[in-house]
């Protein structure tokens, strides 16, 4: 049994120190991606963080359509983010709304829909079957 025990506890020790070694090498590799994550120096990540529901489509509608002036009102709005003065989450009304009031008018595609026969089809697809039965 003398030897069963010494064979246990040797066991017992390499596993501590597998486990030890595998904590030492988590506490290195953790501070390495806390500072990777903290320095957000892009405005438009730190932007998009920040977007509600439909913000990123806006943004990205505005970013192909006036690239030049998207640029700034991102370093304008993520510095007001960053400084506290908008505290809340924009939303793609809002941010929308933010780029008309400013001469700004960016197209969003539009899609409506209308039920038929229990689903919802698009308003184009049930005009044209409507055509086409007329014919």
């Amino acid at each position: 049994m003398s030897e069963e025990d010494s064979e246990l506890e040797r066991l017992k020790a390499k596993r501590l120190a597998e486990m030890q070694k595998n904590i030492s090498t988590r506490k290195k590799i953790e501070p390495s991606k806390e500072n990777q994550k903290k320095p957000q120096a892009n405005p438009r990540d730190f932007l998009v963080s920040k977007l509600g529901f439909r913000g990123l489509e806006v943004l990205e509608n505005a970013e192909s359509q006036f690239p030049n002036e998207t640029k700034m009102i991102i370093m304008k709005l993520s510095e007001l983010i960053k400084s506290g003065e908008i505290n809340e989450v924009i939303d793609g009304g809002k941010l929308l709304t933010l780029f008309r009031s400013i001469g700004l008018n960016v197209r969003m595609q539009t899609k409506i829909n209308v039920e038929q026969d229990g689903k919802f089809v698009s308003l184009s697809d049930k005009l044209s079957a409507h055509s086409e039965e007329s014919d």
